[in-house]
């Protein structure tokens, strides 16, 4: 009987504790690191989430929370991005459609404005048209629309009212959302071709409006005794933010020496809010599919790195910013465990106590 039965071990047990760990130690362990952080956000295995690359979306997640929370920025849509699309089968105002009030502006306004949605939106929306097509349409709605909330008159001090009298949401997890990034310092780009103005009462009426946020949209201009006269600087609209992020939010200093990106938006024109970052490293793009999903499911997936189909809440951004956020020694903890042969025993080099094969 040969040495290996006097030791009471089989050949073929000698094979399992022999290839892995005497001749590839490292890639072994960070096989299991990959097994252990791979359900670190269990929030992106919900059915809701849809991931071109999930590999890519995992390796931008962990490389962000390495470089911590002083590297990241959040730029973010607001209608119906940070706001809910749809509450109990009905749509959710726009910080435009919150104007829509009798204190505002008369029946007339209201119908000319509620023709225009229903001519321009379906074209926003359209998955067939391109957004050089859709650009000049957009320009066109826009324009119509402010002017007629000019001949309005609307007087500033009727705006708070009008937010509170409206079903105004912002989504589910909002909360936990905006304290994160305040509690982290971490400053939030809001980018809308909203009504700046009405965005800013939303929040603040909702009690999360901290010195970490940052507004670009579109400010009306009210005269001296609080009347709309016109709407200040360049119109934005929903396919040039790249401009807008050009020129306005590559000014900022809050958002220098941030590389690190998370982006949030409802619309493919959404994507170029990040142009205006200065040397970027890791971007990653939410998408929230709130409408015609089977139309736009297939641009959508290859457009945004993660894409949420009708999810009106804030948990998986939540997720991901929790994670980003969290303290490097409790994520990285591991790691140093695993990889560092001066904290761990020599024998776990020679002798592994995990016999079944690990995927690489």
């Amino acid at each position: 009987m040969g040495t290996g039965a006097n030791l009471g071990i089989s050949l073929l047990d000698l094979k399992v504790y022999h290839i892995p760990w005497i001749y590839t130690p490292v890639r072994t362990v960070l096989a299991i690191w990959h097994q252990l952080t791979k359900t670190e956000i269990p929030e992106l295995a919900k059915c809701s989430v849809l991931m071109r690359e999930r590999s890519r979306v995992e390796e931008t997640i962990h490389a962000m929370q390495r470089a911590g929370a002083g590297s990241l920025q959040v730029i973010s849509d607001f209608d119906m991005t940070l706001t809910r699309f749809a509450h109990n089968g009905k749509r959710v105002p726009t910080t435009h459609n919150i104007l829509d009030n009798r204190l505002l502006i008369n029946e007339d306004c209201t119908r000319k404005m509620r023709e225009l949605l229903n001519t321009y939106y379906p074209i926003e929306i359209d998955a067939s048209r391109s957004a050089e097509e859709k650009l000049p349409l957009m320009v066109e709605w826009w324009t119509k629309v402010h002017e007629l909330l000019i001949e309005q008159k609307i007087r500033r001090d009727m705006l708070a009212h009008a937010v509170k009298e409206s079903s105004a949401m912002l989504r589910d997890g909002y909360k936990v959302f905006f304290e994160c990034l305040a509690e982290h310092q971490v400053p939030l780009l809001i980018f809308s071709a909203g009504v700046g103005d009405v965005l800013e009462e939303v929040i603040r009426q909702n009690h999360v409006f901290h010195p970490n946020i940052h507004i670009i949209s579109n400010y009306m201009d009210f005269d001296q005794t609080g009347v709309l006269q016109a709407f200040k600087g360049q119109l934005i609209h929903t396919f040039n933010k790249r401009e807008g992020a050009l020129s306005h939010a590559a000014g900022l200093r809050e958002l220098q020496g941030r590389p690190n990106v998370v982006l949030m938006g409802d619309s493919l024109g959404d994507l170029t809010m990040a142009d205006g970052v200065s040397e970027p490293q890791n971007v990653l793009t939410i998408g929230f599919l709130n409408d015609q999903v089977e139309e736009r499911k297939e641009s959508y997936i290859n457009s945004f790195d993660v894409v949420l189909v009708k999810d009106e809440t804030l948990d998986i951004p939540n997720a991901i910013l929790r994670y980003i956020t969290s303290s490097r020694d409790e994520c990285g903890g591991m790691m140093t465990l695993l990889l560092s042969p001066v904290q761990t025993p020599s024998r776990a080099w020679s002798m592994p106590e995990i016999t079944y094969p690990i995927p690489m």
